[in-house]
């Protein structure tokens, strides 16, 4: 037999081999008892409904879904992977809460392509959950108050300049405040993002590089995401998040070295012995590398230098809290009664420097939070992936493509789960007719319904649920409470474009922006003065 039949044959059985393995791994997805149920037409065979589902702005398309196939609908993802896209609350609670669906890989990709791969996350969760408790967030507190008094008085400079009214757009402004909180809480590192001059510095202007513009998502991207090793000619949005992720790399390497050498100084260690239980030191960085170095640590479990740095909360709670923020600020432009209601409440607090104990005082604030996180939720979707074959429980029957009636949804392992945030938000069967208005009102007596959303707080999925739920929700609602009693207490604000030129943008994300000026990205343009007491108060 000579050596070319022998490579022939090789080649053959390696083939029929790898179209075994592809089919044996793909066929059950493709399969998957979703292809039978009522669904909208795939618009795409590589993107599917990828550009409806997940994109802010499109809940027409999503509530039409709602409307014709109830709110669990089959459709497809990237490359026509059946997957579901789900509003209901049964079905959410259950894909939240078991640990049977994980983030899937092109998830995991692309948070990698700005905030380094999050490997080991549970680990890392059991490590700064401490971190995260009521009393450490009281302890963060005055961070909080003092960086809201920094933009008060750049806004209070620029109003002042601009004779007695500014037109500001406050996402620029806000940005600046919510990194400088995060990066002092987070890293123990003030970066002076806010300053009277408008100067800029490193950190600042990666952020603003990676969050200054919405991705499209493209056939090359994708690719390019799963196969960055063939990226040789990176388009210009790429190039910057390389820069900006070098920038925060260097700075963030430096960082981690020099507290690593300062724990060493300062903690007796005696024979070499560093214990969990030492962990002198509030920023959550440094509780981070002292439990990782605890020698009752086992090394199967201690992170590198790199990973510890990919630790996505400084990014993660930047973006969010900032969102979130403006947010609240075009709806209360949007409804000056209540603004002014929420004002009184806050001028009833005798002093600037808020505490935890004031805001426990504050139930309108609260409600104002919690309408907002609602109507206005930062994210838009979550992705899960079934990591094993599973029966979904639905709240009510669904359909299929011969008309037999459905009591659950069955998922092979690797269909995903597109997870509607806004929908369930925006439900009319859930908050009643008023649903899409803005009523801080409601929360003093939440319709029953509301209590099947799963949540960590207030009955809204803003920040998720179960054992991947956000970790860092205490501290945000306690930096958002404190943005809006610092600002909402000093200046009246309106809005300053028509509130039909307001849009929302993002791909996970839903950031304000103007329709008129789409390319610049993010912005929320406000006209702001300060508030004068009357003479009666």
């Amino acid at each position: 037999m000579s050596v070319s039949t022998v490579i022939a044959a090789l080649a053959c059985v390696l083939g029929t081999l790898a179209v075994h393995i592809v089919c044996r791994s793909l066929y059950p997805v493709y399969m998957s008892q979703l292809r039978l149920l009522r669904g909208p037409p795939s618009p795409s065979f590589f993107y599917g409904h990828v550009n409806i589902a997940c994109k802010a702005g499109n809940s027409t398309i999503t509530q039409h879904w709602i409307a014709r196939y109830g709110t669990n609908v089959p459709c497809r993802w990237l490359c026509r992977i059946p997957c579901l896209w789900t509003a209901d609350p049964v079905v959410i609670r259950h894909v939240l809460c078991s640990d049977k669906y994980v983030k899937p890989l092109e998830a995991r990709i692309s948070a990698a392509q700005i905030i380094g791969d999050g490997k080991r996350y549970s680990l890392d969760r059991n490590r700064l959950s401490p971190a995260f408790g009521a009393s450490q967030i009281r302890d963060l507190m005055h961070i909080f108050v003092h960086k809201s008094a920094e933009l008060r008085e750049i806004w209070a400079d620029e109003i002042y300049k601009s004779g007695g009214c500014a037109r500001i757009n406050a996402m620029d402004g806000l940005q600046k405040l919510t990194l400088d909180a995060i990066s002092l809480a987070g890293f123990g590192l003030d970066l002076k993002a806010l300053n009277k001059n408008g100067e800029s510095n490193e950190i600042d202007e990666a952020f603003c590089e990676i969050f200054s513009a919405v991705p499209p998502v493209t056939i090359y991207r994708v690719m390019m995401d799963w196969l960055p090793f063939l990226d040789f000619f990176p388009d210009e949005r790429t190039e910057k998040i390389r820069r900006a992720r070098a920038v925060i790399r260097r700075i963030g390497i430096g960082l981690i070295r020099e507290k690593k050498a300062a724990i060493r100084r300062e903690v007796d260690i005696g024979n070499g012995v560093l214990d969990k239980k030492d962990l002198p030191g509030k920023d959550l960085l440094t509780l981070l590398i002292k439990a990782n170095m605890a020698s009752n640590l086992a090394d199967s479990q201690r992170l590198t230098d790199e990973e510890v740095l990919s630790r996505d909360f400084l990014v993660a709670g930047h973006e969010s809290t900032t969102i979130t923020t403006a947010w609240c600020l075009f709806a209360l432009t949007q409804n000056l009664n209540i603004q002014q209601k929420l004002r009184e409440e806050l001028l009833g607090v005798p002093t600037d420097s808020l505490t935890m104990d004031d805001l426990a005082l504050l139930p309108y604030l609260d409600r104002v939070v919690r309408e907002t996180l609602r109507l206005y939720t930062p994210v838009v979707f979550t992705l899960r992936a079934a990591a094993e074959d599973d029966v979904i429980p639905l709240s009510e029957p669904i359909v299929d493509r011969h008309g037999k009636a459905q009591h659950e949804i069955p998922i092979a392992a690797g269909n995903r789960v597109i997870i509607s945030i806004l929908e369930p938000h925006h439900s009319k069967a859930i908050w009643g007719d008023d649903a899409l208005e803005f009523r801080p009102e409601r929360w003093d007596n939440p319709p029953e319904a509301a209590s099947s959303i799963p949540s960590v707080w207030g009955n809204v999925l803003a920040f998720a649920a179960g054992p991947h739920s956000c970790i860092g929700y205490r501290f945000a609602i306690a930096e958002i409470k404190a943005v809006l009693f610092t600002l909402v207490r000093s200046f009246v604000f309106e809005l300053g474009v028509a509130p039909e030129d307001v849009t929302a943008v993002g791909m996970l994300t839903q950031r304000p922006a103007l329709k008129s000026e789409p390319a610049v990205g993010p912005q929320l343009p406000l006209l702001i003065r300060p508030y004068l007491h009357s003479a009666s108060s």
